[in-house]
């Protein structure tokens, strides 16, 4: 994995995407291979969709949601035909990607064999950036992780020693997975940022809290450093695909992923695949809730909603409800999770604090569980602690389900996320994964 951080060293990954391999790029090819066999392909210009590949990632993600399943309830649940299934699942298991358990007895014929997928068969490497820490992890297919690595940021730091500081933390955590992550199964680097972004040139556009990034080409200047797949991602769009992925069958269905980051943004999962909108920044979520508050600004505007910094407000909030400070520094994480602490603990005045702070994140909440007309939001993300969460809980809970136009026809249900307070990161990672395997109908050219 130490050759990932040296430039100009060739790195091989199990395949750019499932279409590589099936319009004829070797398994296990190098980027290179595999992009001229898609290149080929492509300009054939015999099909509008590559129906084969596909069919392969329907396999996958019925396995995928399963955890373990038969070649018979794959076609069942999917609609191709037996001896598709079990071709394409001849193919997978060859290939590494899925791996049979244990025979299954049957009430008559055979013993079925389930199959599932190999977590060992692919990983990735997901960086999360935020004003005040970066995080990097590698994941599995499965996603557990394999490591983690964090450090400490200043949100006024110039670009230059920004980009070299996630570097150098890239290759600290490739170095810790060495050993455990064969190159032939890396896939690639998933990035998380605070949103806006330009996905389309990988460029930081101006987040709100880190104005010494405006118009950072990030992705064209990781892309000098790691000689293999890089994306960038909204942060909070990463978090939703992560949720999706890990979540499974918990999660196999229309949701809102609210973040709660330094600052609250929104991540959707709508109609089986991730919502981005035309500019890849569906989910701003601050906009939404200062509408949904009645708060404008001076210039007409929508305000920005100081709720919507949790770090920054739940502190204000105590002091201002009568929590005596013994704070490090007000809007600090450590002064958040003082207060949550506190609230925990049964302090009424950090009690309060947070549920003003969830009322107004649920009332943005509200907005688009109406507009929307979905019946699950997940919460998660690094200020969604243990401490804190049965107030988030049970505070946007109640706004979702009181006050919605269709109150009578459904009911909201607000889960904590399956994933770890490193949600975009490995969002991050899994963006990876669910670009390269997640059936969706992807015309050429």
């Amino acid at each position: 994995m130490a050759a990932l951080g040296r430039p100009g060293t060739s790195v091989r990954w199990l395949r750019e995407s499932v279409a590589g391999l099936v319009r004829g790029a070797p398994e296990h090819a190098g980027a290179e291979q595999a992009g001229t066999a898609g290149q080929r392909a492509a300009s054939s210009g015999a099909n509008q969709l590559d129906l084969g590949s596909f069919n392969e990632c329907v396999v996958i993600e019925s396995v995928r949601l399963a955890g373990s399943t038969t070649r018979g309830e794959i076609a069942h649940r999917t609609g191709l035909t037996q001896q598709s299934v079990s071709r394409i699942a001849r193919s997978l298991i060859d290939r590494g990607i899925l791996v049979e358990d244990a025979q299954r007895r049957a009430t008559s014929g055979k013993p079925r064999t389930p199959v599932r997928l190999c977590g060992t068969a692919a990983h990735a490497l997901g960086l999360h950036i935020d004003p005040e820490v970066l995080t990097a992890v590698v994941i599995d297919l499965d996603g557990a992780i394999v490591c983690t690595a964090t450090r400490p940021v200043d949100a006024g730091t110039g670009p230059s020693e920004s980009v070299a500081q996630i570097v150098a933390l890239a290759r600290e955590a490739l170095e810790k997975a060495q050993g455990a992550v064969p190159e032939e199964g890396f896939l690639g680097i998933g990035v998380a940022v605070p949103g806006p972004v330009d996905i389309a040139s990988g460029t930081v556009l101006g987040p709100p809290l880190m104005s010494a990034w405006n118009d950072l080409p990030l992705l064209y200047l990781l892309k000098d450093h790691f000689p293999c797949p890089v994306t960038i991602e909204k942060d909070s769009l990463a978090a939703a695909a992560g949720e999706r992925w890990i979540g499974r069958d918990r999660r196999a269905r229309d949701f809102a992923y609210l973040y709660l980051g330094t600052g609250v943004g929104s991540g959707l999962y709508l109609n089986g695949d991730l919502y981005r909108g035309v500019s890849a920044n569906a989910g701003e979520f601050g906009q939404l809730c200062a509408i949904s508050l009645g708060r404008t600004a001076p210039d007409g505007r929508p305000a920005m909603v100081p709720e919507c910094n949790p770090p920054s407000s739940v502190p204000e909030f105590a002091t201002r409800a009568g929590l005596r400070p013994s704070l490090a520094a007000r809007g600090s994480t450590a002064a958040y999770q003082e207060v949550a602490r506190a609230a925990a603990a049964g302090d009424a005045a950090a009690a309060a604090a947070l549920r003003e702070v969830a009322g107004a994140v649920g009332r943005g909440a509200l907005g688009l569980v109406d507009l929307l007309d979905i019946d699950l939001i997940v919460l998660g993300g690094p200020f969604f602690t243990e401490d804190t969460a049965a107030f988030y809980l049970e505070e946007i809970h109640r706004v979702v389900n009181e006050f919605p136009t269709a109150r009578r026809l459904r009911r909201v249900e607000v889960e904590p996320s399956v994933l770890s307070a490193e949600a975009a990161a490995v969002g991050a990672a899994s963006t990876i994964f669910h670009a390269t395997f997640t059936p969706r109908l992807r015309p050429r050219g």
